[in-house]
């Protein structure tokens, strides 16, 4: 069952419990998860976030909720299982995969940044599956330099961001954007962005005023 304010659902016997909802808190995913399974080089933990078109979030830190965190194979797939797929999500939404201890939050990884893929409407699932399975795959083969990734659902367009940690690293953004264009098997002359989260401090923009890169 599916709501636009619930990203997921899961059914528990005759009860079902909703998570994630936008507008309250909400507990974490508990999820029968097998006490034996292919474990990931990371820990990881989905995100989601959703404000009204028109109205202003008065609030980052609590409008973020965290959905699940997982650590294996089985885990996530158990919990990818029951989230929406981005393109059922209403506009103005963000679903974030971050490093376990990570939150995706500007302040948090203040030395870092984050690539900018920007995305026709009607391919915002193909591509966040992609990305998310490579991450958690750990394609990237950068060490720990990537923090998480988002996929931002706009009313006109929708949004791809892979942060890192290190924005003044140029040698190893430029193999992350690299990777980034073959995971997702972009065109070669598609134009990628990058801000660092300095900048998106100061202008509190997330992809405003940005470094265009081919």
């Amino acid at each position: 069952m599916h709501s636009s304010h619930n990203p997921t659902s899961l059914s528990n016997g005759s009860a079902e419990t909703t998570i994630a909802d936008s507008t309250q808190p909400s507990p974490e995913l508990i999820v029968p998860f097998p006490s034996k399974g292919h474990l990931l080089k990371s820990g990881w933990a989905f995100w989601f976030m959703h404000r009204e078109p028109g109205s202003k979030l008065q609030d980052y830190n609590s409008a973020i909720k965290r959905i699940a965190g997982f650590a294996s194979i089985e885990e996530f797939w158990a919990v990818y299982s029951h989230l929406n797929r981005p393109h059922d999500l209403p506009t103005i939404s963000d679903y974030h995969l971050f490093k376990s201890g990570l939150r995706p939050i500007w302040e948090d990884n203040i030395k870092g940044g984050k690539w900018i893929v920007r995305l026709k409407k009607g391919l915002a699932s193909r591509y966040w599956e992609s990305l998310v399975i490579s991450l958690i795959g750990d394609q990237f083969d950068v060490g720990d330099e990537i923090c998480g990734a988002v996929i931002s659902i706009r009313h006109s367009e929708d949004i791809l961001s892979l942060w890192n940690r290190n924005a003044d690293d140029s040698r190893v953004n430029l193999k992350i954007r690299d990777t980034l264009k073959k995971v997702l098997n972009l065109p070669a002359n598609c134009v990628m962005e990058y801000k660092a989260h300095k900048s998106s401090i100061t202008d509190n923009s997330s992809f405003r005023n940005t470094e265009m890169f081919r």
